[in-house]
């Protein structure tokens, strides 16, 4: 298994570099309305804090991340494709790098998207072998400079990837905001409408109002998907801009 991750992640970099889109690999794509919690959700996954903050749209291309697990007692490293033999060994430079990779796109400007993916391989004793799509997250309305369709650009860029029938979808929803109107769900609808492959996560649930629980959610009861649903809380603000530590309790 380990041999065949290896191979997969060597055809998601070649395909990138030769500008054709990806093969149907197995992949987990994330995917969720802006301020949706994704980005806390994927750094979850990880372990630590890598990923750009900010107001508005950050996530401005996808980024394919491959986490390969290494040895215990082996510091964690990271690789960019574009930064070719250059070793990361901080995240702080990690998340410098996706900023800068991002901005200095063309497509990328006043806002906008762009579909060419930046792919970073990391290396830690703390994570499984996974392939994870971090996604621009859904918007409504232009805002600034943006162009005018940039809800349509987004939602055909998250298309590509999750319509692939090997990619889980990671659909996050923030649980102060009813189930019905969340745009991961139904942007995951739209490609597997049964939930074979989607798996539900309700984040923010230390916002909800007094009184209210999501356990009607969490049973599977409101919008079922055979995977269910997983609740999470990430890092307040407070905790990101105090950079508490990730696995902290």
């Amino acid at each position: 298994m380990n041999r065949l991750i290896q191979v997969i992640n060597k055809l998601q970099d070649a395909f990138t570099v030769l500008g054709e889109d990806a093969l149907s690999l197995p992949q987990i794509a994330v995917v969720g309305g802006q301020s949706a919690g994704k980005s806390s959700v994927l750094e979850n996954i990880v372990g630590k804090d890598f990923l750009p903050r900010g107001s508005g749209i950050v996530t401005r291309r996808p980024l394919v991340l491959k986490l390969v697990n290494q040895p215990n007692g082996t510091k964690d490293s990271a690789e960019f494709l574009h930064k070719q033999g250059r070793k990361y060994t901080e995240y702080a430079d990690i998340r410098a790098e996706i900023s800068n990779a991002t901005e200095n796109d063309p497509a990328c400007a006043n806002k906008s998207i762009s579909d060419k993916p930046i792919n970073l391989t990391i290396y830690s004793a703390d994570v499984l072998d996974l392939t994870l799509i971090d996604l621009p997250g859904l918007t409504r309305v232009a805002v600034g400079d943006q162009p005018v369709d940039i809800n349509d650009q987004i939602r055909a860029l998250l298309m590509k990837y999750i319509r692939q029938e090997n990619t889980i979808i990671l659909a996050v929803s923030p649980a102060n905001q009813d189930l019905a109107n969340s745009d991961a769900i139904q942007l995951a609808k739209e490609v597997d409408p049964e939930g074979h492959r989607t798996v539900g996560v309700l984040t923010k649930l230390d916002l909800m109002d007094k009184g209210t629980n999501a356990m009607a959610v969490l049973n599977n009861e409101v919008i079922p998907l055979r995977l269910g649903y997983i609740p999470v809380v990430n890092r307040s603000q407070h905790d990101i801009d105090t950079n508490k530590n990730m696995l902290a309790e």
